[in-house]
């Protein structure tokens, strides 16, 4: 039987850069806002666009420029999640939804995961996938 991992917590750094007014440091993103911000980063990164690590990050870039149908949805559903899978080792996956939105030409993305080693239910990241040329 498997030992699960039981987390101290998690903190990661806001990537607005401002300044805690009491500490005069970094605010601090902790446990289920970090993780969540990481998903996001994951997705939204192109592959190749984190110098020393090429791999890191997504395809959904080149996939937003494809026709708006079913196809392309399911394409970006794969690459979503094996996205997070590879990059995001706090997370378990359970399920990535992808609907194409045909009035906007974008997609609405749902990602819903549970945190490895912390006792909160499942989470969920939300957002709109669109080109932006």
């Amino acid at each position: 039987m498997p030992l699960e991992r039981v987390s101290q917590g998690f903190k990661d750094v806001s990537m607005s850069f401002q300044i805690n007014p009491l500490t005069n440091d970094l605010i601090a993103l902790t446990n289920a806002t970090a993780i969540s911000r990481s998903v996001r980063n994951i997705v939204f990164t192109s592959r190749g666009e984190k110098f020393f690590n090429p791999e890191f990050g997504s395809g959904v870039n080149r996939l937003l420029f494809e026709n708006m149908d079913e196809l392309t949805a399911a394409s970006l559903r794969d690459e979503i999640a094996s996205s997070i899978v590879n990059f995001e080792p706090r997370v378990s996956l359970l399920d990535v939804i992808v609907d194409p939105l045909y009035d906007e030409n974008a997609f609405n993305v749902t990602i819903s995961y549970k945190i490895i080693g912390a006792d909160l239910p499942a989470q969920q990241v939300e957002f709109i996938l669109q080109s932006t040329r």
